[in-house]
């Protein structure tokens, strides 16, 4: 009778949601990224893919589903099964600056997705064509004062986090440029060598190859701290003291997956995060890794949303 009790006890346990958790993964997993392959979210979603496939022995696969300033994929993560087998590599467009930008999404960034990780903080660099004759943020900014309109700057599309991240320098610095969108940030950077624009705000790891070149210049980091990856450029906030508009990328389940997966997908991440090749390759592309727990980025998040919804306010940005 007590074998029986055991055996019966023991398929319960085995069959409870607990136990699914502890065993998962138990088949594929797939990662959404919302923007093309070859970017940064997408080096990301790799990276971390390739790690937890090794660590499980199953497979995760990259699903890229980008579209509509990573409104598509996000759309396609929220309506996917809540059963913990789809994850979605969230950035600062579609959970920060997507819902104040267009009047109506098909998902709701805080009520379809629960945070489990923030994985990296992205520097955007401010640099400047080698014509113009601003070689400091104060120069820049006097030049800017003395000449309103005079100067363009390049984004990827009204909205974008480029176009934002220079419309809130603008804002905190009183000043006025002419905005140009185009479809990407190869784009930018060719339209800025060309001459075609004066200024961009755009990825440490597209823009620092040419600050490398000396095809660009560097005036400023997008965030509070100087880049390990390039100590001698000094931040925005140094002269604009809290100045900060930097790319973030991070993890979300669907709020219909079990909550008791985030915390071991969590330790998961910042296992990932503290490995010496992972840490390699974020100094390498100017990525700084960022571990957070679930209920530390979900406040990040929130805090993240309110800042940018006042720069689309101020911006005048809409997207219907």
């Amino acid at each position: 009778m007590r074998f029986l009790i055991a055996i019966v006890t023991l398929v319960a346990a085995l069959g409870s949601p607990a136990a699914a958790d502890d065993n998962w993964p138990q088949r594929q997993v797939t990662i959404i990224v919302p923007f093309a392959a070859g970017g940064t979210a997408d080096l990301f979603g790799r990276m971390l893919a390739s790690h937890l496939q090794a660590k499980y022995g199953k497979p995760f696969l990259v699903e890229n589903r980008a579209g509509a300033a990573g409104n598509i994929g996000t759309t396609a993560a929220a309506r996917a099964s809540g059963d913990g087998y789809t994850i979605l590599l969230g950035t600062t467009g579609p959970f920060a600056i997507n819902p104040s930008l267009y009047s109506k999404l098909p998902h709701d960034t805080v009520r379809d997705f629960q945070p489990v990780s923030l994985i990296a903080r992205v520097p955007n660099l401010l640099v400047v064509s080698n014509k113009l004759s601003a070689k400091t943020i104060p120069e820049l900014i006097a030049y800017l004062k003395a000449n309103p309109d005079k100067l363009s700057y390049g984004s990827s599309g009204v909205g974008s986090s480029q176009h934002l991240g220079t419309e809130l320098f603008a804002v905190k610095t009183g000043t006025k440029m002419t905005h140009v969108p185009y479809r990407a940030s190869n784009e930018i950077m060719n339209a800025l060598l060309g001459g075609h624009i004066d200024v961009a705000l755009d990825n440490i790891t597209l823009v620092l190859p040419q600050v490398k070149a000396g095809t660009v210049r560097p005036l400023g980091m997008s965030t509070l701290e100087r880049s390990p990856s390039a100590p001698d450029i000094a931040t925005i906030a140094e002269t604009l003291p809290g100045f900060e508009a930097s790319a973030w990328h991070g993890i979300f389940l669907q709020a219909a997956a079990r909550r008791s997966i985030v915390p071991k997908l969590n330790a998961d991440i910042r296992q990932f995060l503290g490995t010496a090749d992972v840490k390699t390759k974020f100094f390498e592309i100017g990525a700084v890794p960022a571990p957070m727990t679930p209920e530390a980025f979900a406040a990040f998040v929130a805090d993240e949303r309110t800042k940018w919804a006042e720069v689309v306010k101020v911006s005048g940005a809409k997207v219907d």
